[in-house]
């Protein structure tokens, strides 16, 4: 039986608390997490663009044992903007898909494959949701389409991480736990509260999971540099993964 790492941290585009752009901040606190797979959301991706805006590029400079992809949703600053995934697995593919609803903000997940001990294959799904209630009903039944959590051709078990932007028992939660395991405190207080980073009172990031991962444990990274890096906290858990 062996364990495996997860995180989701949105980063605000590498914009800390203290208004600071700084993605090398940002890479330093992923490194501290110490995972084997991180989700990130608001990322810019912009090489050709201003240093500043160079986001997923000098993110991954600073980690060299972790590949990645990203999933860009909009266009921003010159580049593109959306989720990145990060990981220490063998990244075998990966792939984006579009959750915008009508005329909102471009929103999507991003879905990455990763090798596990035995040569097993983990679809992780990198989430970022809309901000309006309305939106988020769309985007969460839209989770469910034969192209994203119901293939049919996968066996693939499922992991779905990242921003919600709803608390614990919006539509996409239920659905979500209908389908999924996570986190079940003994009261709805007891969830981990990601936002606003320095001061946490809502539950924003989420983290769904199933057979064969075995939840151990979840936190939040609470070091004093997370707490200015970002206006969320990475949300973190520990999983044995099951042997069959």
């Amino acid at each position: 039986m062996s364990q495996l790492k997860v995180a989701t941290y949105n980063v605000h585009k590498c914009r800390g608390l203290d208004q600071k752009i700084s993605p090398e901040r940002v890479a330093e606190v992923i490194h501290q997490l110490d995972a084997d797979v991180v989700c990130l959301q608001e990322v810019v991706h912009a090489p050709e663009g201003l240093a500043q805006f160079n986001q997923a590029e000098r993110i991954a400079s600073e980690l060299p044992g972790y590949t990645w992809a990203f999933g860009g949703n909009r266009s921003l600053h010159g580049g593109a903007y959306g989720n990145m995934t990060l990981t220490r697995l063998s990244l075998t593919d990966w792939r984006n898909h579009d959750l915008t609803h009508q005329r909102r903000e471009e929103r999507g997940v991003l879905q990455t494959d990763v090798a596990l001990a035995g040569s097993r294959l983990l679809r992780i799904f990198n989430v970022h949701l809309g901000t309006s209630f309305l939106e988020r009903r769309h985007q969460g039944k839209r989770l469910f389409d034969a192209e994203i959590l119901s293939q049919e051709q996968s066996s693939y078990p499922r992991l779905v991480l990242g921003d919600l932007n709803e608390w614990t028992r919006g539509l996409t939660t239920r659905l979500l736990r209908r389908e999924f395991e996570t986190f079940r405190p003994r009261h709805i207080w007891k969830f981990p509260r990601t936002y606003p980073g320095i001061f946490p009172l809502m539950t924003l990031d989420h983290l769904y999971f199933e057979s064969p991962l075995s939840l151990v444990s979840t936190g939040l990274w609470r070091s004093r540099l997370a707490m200015v890096a970002s206006d969320h906290l990475p949300l973190a858990a520990t999983f044995e993964v099951v042997e069959r």
